[in-house]
């Protein structure tokens, strides 16, 4: 029996800076890895792959696209002597975001926090 392939080879090679604008990519404008994965038709596992190839070459870092808000913070009290110690709380918001804090911090100050972040 001889068979036959048909169509264009999809096979392609990629260079690390084509690999690197990719993966930077996702995120930007709120795209997911998926869409991404769609826009340059390869799978999604190619991504997380590259990450990971690109990460231990030493050209990607996770935090090296990381953004800044500028925030007007109000001052934040002194803890009271004898008070118990401030624990570290993790708030997840939508979108896969997340703030971490001190279970101290005023409530004023943590509402200006998110809205700068859901804002983003």
């Amino acid at each position: 029996m001889r068979g036959e392939i048909l169509g264009a080879e999809r096979r392609r090679f990629w260079h690390d800076d084509d690999k690197l604008e990719i993966v930077v990519s996702v995120g930007v404008d709120g795209a997911s890895v998926t869409q991404v994965a769609q826009r340059h038709e390869i799978k999604r596992q190619h991504i997380y792959a590259w990450r990971h190839e690109l990460k231990k070459k030493g050209l990607w870092s996770p935090d090296a696209g990381a953004l800044f808000f500028p925030v007007d913070l109000p001052m934040a009290q002194a803890p009271v002597a004898g008070s118990p110690p401030s624990f570290a709380v993790e708030l997840r918001l939508r979108g896969g975001r997340s703030l971490h804090f001190e279970r101290a911090v005023d409530p004023a100050t943590l509402s200006v926090l998110i809205r700068a972040v859901e804002g983003a």
